[in-house]
């Protein structure tokens, strides 16, 4: 059933309109030092979506102080900290995996370019790395539904409800604070 979004040609779009207004947001608040915050976008070179140019790019901010000249890089939606996939398709391959096949295994790989290998790491990371990180301890607890962490993904979705863009959409908002560095670490 989510299948269908990893071809939803609205799907990126979407959660590129979110993170630049995010973007936005973040460039309006200045830095700690009170510098104000000048674009520095990087580049990405991410899989499994589209390989237009505003894609492959992440935004980032630096200060025009000199002697801060601080990184401020806001929480993304589109990336998921280092990983080299989008978020989008970390979270929808890993919620097909559950129970999967080898055969559906083998059209995910073709489908979006990522080995079962990977897929396999992935798994592990939504069921021991997220499940025992910090954030997920902390964030869990916000939640309206309870969420069982060996479904995960999947449950996460389900928590959030709606329909499969929607609940898409709001797990990538929650998980937004991961895509920065800091946050990741857990």
């Amino acid at each position: 059933m989510y299948q269908n979004l990893l071809n939803d040609s609205s799907l990126y779009p979407t959660l590129l309109r979110l993170d630049e207004e995010h973007a936005l947001e973040a460039q309006e608040q200045k830095c700690e030092c009170g510098g104000v915050l000048h674009r520095a976008l990087y580049p990405r070179n991410p899989r499994g979506g589209p390989t237009s140019r505003e894609y492959q790019r992440r935004w980032s901010f630096c200060c025009s102080e000199e002697g801060c000249r601080r990184r401020h890089t806001p929480p993304s939606v589109l990336f998921l900290g280092r990983k080299c996939f989008f978020a989008a398709v970390v979270v929808l391959v890993s919620v097909l995996r559950q129970g999967a096949t080898p055969m559906r295994v083998s059209k995910l790989e073709e489908l979006v370019g990522v080995s079962a290998r990977t897929i396999a790491r992935w798994r592990r990371w939504w069921l021991e790395t997220f499940a025992r990180s910090r954030f997920w301890a902390s964030s869990r607890a916000h939640l309206r539904a309870a969420v069982d962490e060996k479904s995960l993904p999947l449950a996460l979705l389900r928590a959030f409800g709606g329909e499969e863009q929607t609940a898409l959409v709001r797990v990538l908002c929650f998980l937004r604070p991961l895509s920065v560095s800091s946050a990741s670490d857990f």
